[in-house]
């Protein structure tokens, strides 16, 4: 029976309840990796025997383990299975160096890590630097002396576990690490409840995600965002997922996409990027597509309505954080505004406030401000900061944004990168819109730096199509076609033509590294 949104229990695992909702399909396909399917039938018995598994190894409720996972069908195992013990699930970025890991470790006070094997030797080193010792599972390989391997540590408690841990909605369940340019990773907590109520407010009324779709992520498990698209939300409707190890280009997704004819695709704005200018996208007719999602930043409007008009369907662009779980802000189909972030998710609030607290006006910009049941409940160890970010029920995303005359928030930047030019504000996100118009233009990045004389001027970085080029006469081109779309004193006072730009794991550019150039 379907649990309404006033009914939740307050007594409830997330776990034990998408076990418990997909016991009718004990023979459908639950999960696709590069090497192996998993049905749900052997989903609940695997996370039940990892659960076990936890308990046999010492591992108690509401104990940390870190999860150093590729994306492979013993993911969702280790995370479900944690749920279901009670036992809190750390999953962290696979791209990451030890000394991140070292880190993690000793600040989640970790009591088990299970690890991919490539992975392993990294892990390894973390161990050595934080001066830690504890158990070590790795996947995909034979146990060593030091080692349990993740198929042994199931097969070891074939009776597995009958009863889940009795734990609260509210209670903390597991942690997501937020990235930012400064300072170590925050560790968000979040609650069994948590993950519910992103599927049944986004995942099934948004998407509209049913037992018949098969969906496909290139954003990785460890991410919020991934989280949600390749576990949370098809294992809410019975759906099945494909899962990719390797990190996402568009030859990997295209291969998937052609092999697998996934339903659901999301991605973000960089990769819709780089597939569309591949000289091998795939037709419209090669692929069952039949919506797409974008999210991580703001999706330029030239890109959505070319990867839409390429393939018949609609890129739904939404905005979400790691401390919101998943999005709360979202296009719809059908009404998709391309250039927007779309409309509030139902269930959730949305405020805009200027610098005193105070609410701005439409047309104007304004910090954004959350409500919504899926809000974490803090960083962990981090008051300071905690205080900062979760204000009573409201969140602060750390984000600006302008919300139109018809409803729709337009995107207007990370609140720390706001530019003030000529006594006026400028966002770089909306000078990178304007370049994005011009079709020689593949990617951009606007920044703002002194200019030696304590005034702040914008440089935008640029990647063309065509590497071949006059850069001045390119140059003068640019600038004057941003002038024919913004308001004269927000074009860029100059333009650094670029092969590439900087990145994260996330496929977010990273404007502090252009900043620092």
């Amino acid at each position: 029976m379907t649990i309404k949104h006033a009914e939740l229990p307050q007594r409830f695992n997330f776990a034990h309840h998408i076990l418990t909702l997909n016991q009718g399909r004990k023979n459908k396909l639950a999960f696709r990796d590069d090497h192996r399917e998993m049905s749900y039938g052997e989903l609940d018995l695997k996370v039940r025997q990892f659960a076990a598994g936890l308990l046999a190894h010492g591992v108690q409720a509401e104990q940390r383990i870190l999860l150093v996972m590729h994306d492979s069908i013993d993911m969702p195992v280790a995370f479900l299975g944690a749920l279901f013990a009670g036992v809190i699930p750390v999953p962290v970025n696979t791209l990451l160096p030890a000394d991140n890991y070292a880190y993690m470790i000793k600040h989640s006070e970790a009591k088990m890590i299970v690890v991919s094997e490539a992975l392993l030797a990294t892990v390894k080193e973390a161990l050595t630097l934080a001066n830690q010792t504890m158990p070590v599972v790795v996947t995909g390989q034979t146990a060593t002396s030091n080692e349990t391997s993740f198929s042994a540590l199931l097969e070891a408690n074939p009776l597995t576990i009958d009863q889940h841990a009795d734990t609260h909605a509210d209670q903390f369940a597991f942690w997501l690490y937020s990235s930012g340019s400064t300072g170590q990773p925050k560790g968000a907590v979040h609650t069994h409840a948590n993950l519910y109520w992103t599927a049944e407010l986004y995942g099934k009324p948004v998407l509209g995600l049913t037992e018949d779709d098969l969906v496909f992520s290139a954003a990785k498990l460890f991410f919020a965002y991934g989280l949600g698209n390749a576990l949370t939300f098809p294992l809410s409707v019975g759906a099945s997922t494909v899962l990719m190890a390797e990190r996402a280009t568009p030859a990997s997704v295209f291969e998937r996409l052609n092999k697998h004819q996934p339903t659901i695709f999301y991605g973000v704005p960089t990769l819709y990027v780089a597939m569309l200018a591949a000289a091998d996208l795939p037709k419209q007719s090669q692929v069952a597509l039949r919506l797409c999602v974008s999210a991580g930043e703001a999706l330029p409007r030239e890109i959505g309505e070319k990867f839409s008009a390429h393939f018949g369907c609609d890129v739904l662009d939404g905005l979400g954080s790691t401390e919101m779980l998943h999005i709360f802000l979202s296009n719809r189909s059908g009404q998709v505004r391309y250039g927007t972030t779309g409309t509030p998710v139902p269930g959730y609030e949305m405020e805009l406030r200027d610098e005193l607290g105070h609410a701005v006006s439409v047309g104007n910009v304004g910090d954004l401000f959350i409500k919504g049941p899926s809000a974490a409940h803090l960083y962990w160890t981090d008051r300071t900061k905690s205080i900062a970010t979760f204000q009573g029920p409201w969140v602060k995303s750390g984000d600006k944004y302008i919300l139109d005359e018809e409803g729709y928030y337009i995107y207007a930047g990370r609140s720390d990168d706001m530019l003030k030019v000529s006594g006026q504000y400028v966002s770089p996100i909306e000078v990178e819109s304007a370049l994005m118009g011009h079709d020689a233009v593949l990617e951009c990045a606007v920044v703002g730096k002194s200019d030696g004389q304590g005034l702040i001027k914008t440089i935008a970085y640029v990647v063309l199509h065509d590497k071949n080029h006059d850069a001045t006469a390119m140059e003068v081109e640019l600038k004057t076609f941003v002038k024919t779309r913004l308001t004269p004193h927000k074009y860029p006072r100059e333009i650094v033509f670029v092969d590439d730009l900087p990145k994260t794991a996330t496929g977010k550019i990273q404007r502090f590294r252009l900043r620092e150039l």
